[in-house]
C-alpha cells in the first residue's frame, strides 16, 4: 500500500483528535445518538464552554456534525466511518496487552 503525504497527514490528525480522553468521552456519549450540548455537559459533568471547545475540535476534524433546532445545537457523528473506527479501536484495545 502506498499512501500519499496528504492522506497520511489527514489520518494522523484524525487519530490525534480521537486520542484525547475528553473527546473520546464525548464520542462515547454520542454513540447512542444525537445529543445537545447540555446533555453532553450533564453526562460528563463538564461546563458548556469546555464541551463546546472539544466539540469544535471534533467538528473541524469531521468527526461530528452540528444540527441547529431553535436555540439548541445537536451533535452526532459525521458519518458511519467514525463509529466503525471507534468499534475497531475498542476491539483492539480489549484483546491487546497494552500497558497503561
Amino acid at each position: 500500500m502506498s499512501i500519499n503525504n496528504i492522506d497520511i497527514e489527514k489520518c494522523c490528525l484524525f487519530f490525534k483528535v480521537l486520542g484525547d480522553p475528553t473527546r473520546f468521552k464525548i464520542i462515547d456519549t454520542l454513540s447512542d445518538g444525537e445529543k445537545c450540548v447540555s446533555e453532553i455537559c450533564a453526562a460528563l459533568d463538564m461546563s458548556p464552554s469546555a464541551v463546546s471547545h472539544q466539540l469544535n475540535t471534533l467538528k473541524k476534524a469531521k468527526v461530528v456534525k452540528p444540527r441547529r433546532d431553535g436555540k439548541n445545537i445537536y451533535y452526532s457523528f459525521d458519518d458511519e466511518h467514525v463509529t466503525e473506527v471507534i468499534k475497531v479501536a475498542l476491539e483492539h484495545s480489549s484483546h491487546s496487552n497494552i500497558e497503561i
